[in-house]
């Protein structure tokens, strides 16, 4: 694989993504080395003049007022990441910690951290070798950046906390250094501080759950599609002239999408003339509800990528000279795109879950109850759909945006804080719960399209259907679904689906 090239100002998600791989390298453009040793002689030459700079000559937070000598301002930076390391919880997963040092290294290279050349490359080293920090998810308020995550990262820079190295189990930091070849680093004045001021955990989780929604959005205008056609819906609805004068970007590629992936049905076409004069909203309105949650999946998409080339320390470190103190790690802009992003997916979940109920209630789909043959004796889908209604009743809750609420700390010294690693941290879990009801949608439509008809799906949809019964067979009696549900989440997270129908219908929007 080739080398990853950060220089803190061209980061793209796709090309964040590509750090998942594990043999994925960084490297750090000549220039950038430059820019980062003018900004440490900044430090050095105010550490020498004796001047009182946040953090480097001063304590933190509620101690910013006491001053620092020194010959303790070693000490001080050391110290920070030992205070700072209170997280608790699981850990993050070992993918999002590499998101995190990727993020971590591209902020670093624009030159404004004050840390030193040699500390930097120590980061790039420990990421390049395989070497992943435990870092407790639970912890961040989100406002003087993610201190308590990026602290447990950081300490093993220096040889403590705890780490594993390339997937083995963990140890203590200065073992997993020594595994991998790596001398600890004695930090410098202000490097502590450095590390651990940004916004890199709560971007990472933004970052890994939307490059997730983007793919799952597509993946649920193509079940949108089938249960259409499970439903004896219309295409009407994805005319291109409804949604030419309501010119909502989202609304519009969702029905371009399922014109497409409807395209040729023969099922479709064969109730054209029916009494049926409109569908219920949970079909008819699916590229509007589908649209909006695309729409905020491109508003988080432009927030996140601002984010991760943005300079997010404090203090800032210019290379004229100037040290500002200021508030770039404050989390509010991932904060609200995060929540909102979560109320989006929650959305996606919701609409799928009706269409969910329409398929296995025979009174609205006509098709034998919750889809199996001797009903009674068979209960067929009646509890997946309780799983679904389930997970977004779940979703309700996660939902409820973290970025309203702010609880002051370090005595008042900080008085507002932004909760985005929470919220980050919520998104995700209702993409995980998205997943699972998207799948079950997924198993639904596909065993209505078994019991409906010997017409010809469209071709996205005959494509979706054949690439779910390669892997899950026909339920023809009751049997054990979580296994189902499971293997097809597997096919959604390899791309088995949504490749299989974009081969057949061009890539979708």
């Amino acid at each position: 694989m080739k080398n990853l090239v950060l220089d803190g100002e061209s980061l793209t998600l796709e090309t964040l993504i590509r750090v998942l791989n594990p043999a994925a390298q960084i490297r750090i453009p000549p220039a950038c080395r430059n820019k980062i040793q003018k900004s440490r002689a900044v430090i050095d030459k105010a550490i020498r003049g004796e001047k009182q700079i946040y953090g480097i000559t001063t304590g933190f937070g509620a101690f910013s007022e006491v001053f620092i000598s020194k010959d303790k301002g070693r000490q001080l930076q050391k110290n920070i990441l030992r205070s700072h390391a209170a997280g608790v919880g699981p850990p993050l997963p070992d993918e999002i910690v590499r998101l995190v040092m990727a993020l971590m290294i591209n902020s670093k290279v624009k030159g404004y951290s004050g840390l030193r050349w040699t500390t930097l490359k120590t980061l790039v080293d420990v990421f390049n070798s395989g070497l992943t920090p435990r870092v407790p998810e639970k912890g961040s308020v989100g406002a003087s950046g993610d201190l308590a995550p990026l602290a447990h990262l950081s300490l093993v820079l220096i040889g403590r906390g705890r780490a594993r190295f390339r997937e083995g189990r963990w140890m203590s930091g200065n073992t997993a250094m020594k595994r991998a070849k790596l001398d600890p680093v004695v930090l410098a004045e202000g490097e502590g501080l450095a590390l651990i001021n940004g916004t890199q955990v709560m971007t990472a989780i933004g970052a890994w759950t939307l490059n997730q929604a983007i793919r799952l959005a597509k993946i649920a205008d193509i079940v949108a599609s089938m249960s259409l056609e499970v439903l004896l819906g219309t295409n009407t609805q994805l005319h291109k002239r409804i949604h030419r004068i309501r010119p909502h970007p989202g609304q519009i590629q969702s029905a371009d999408n399922m014109r497409r992936i409807t395209d040729s049905s023969e099922i479709i076409t064969s109730h054209r003339d029916c009494k049926r004069i409109q569908d219920a909203y949970s079909l008819r309105c699916t590229p509007q509800v589908h649209g909006a949650s695309r729409d905020t999946i491109q508003f988080a998409d432009r927030t996140l990528e601002t984010e991760m080339n943005s300079a997010t320390e404090n203090p800032l470190v210019f290379p004229d000279g100037q040290i500002l103190s200021g508030g770039n790690f404050h989390g509010q802009p991932i904060a609200l795109a995060m929540d909102h992003l979560a109320v989006a997916l929650a959305e996606l979940a919701s609409i799928s879950e009706r269409r969910i109920e329409r398929m296995v209630n025979p009174n609205l789909s006509g098709l034998p109850s919750f889809l199996i043959r001797e009903g009674g004796l068979n209960s067929g889908f009646m509890i997946a759909q309780y799983t679904a209604a389930a997970l977004v009743s779940e979703n309700k809750a996660l939902a409820h945006p973290a970025s309203v609420d702010s609880i002051p700390t370090s005595a008042n010294k900080e008085d507002h804080v932004s909760m985005g690693t929470i919220s980050a941290r919520k998104a995700r879990e209702i993409l995980k719960n998205l997943k699972y009801v998207i799948a079950i949608e997924l198993l639904c439509a596909a065993q209505g399209l078994d019991l409906l008809t010997n017409l010809k799906p469209g071709k996205g949809t005959l494509t979706a259907y054949k690439m779910i019964r390669k892997h899950v067979s026909h339920m023809k009696a009751d049997r054990e679904l979580s296994p189902d549900i499971a293997t097809v989440l597997k096919i959604i997270d390899h791309g088995d689906i949504l490749d299989s129908v974009e081969k057949a219908c061009g890539p979708l929007l």
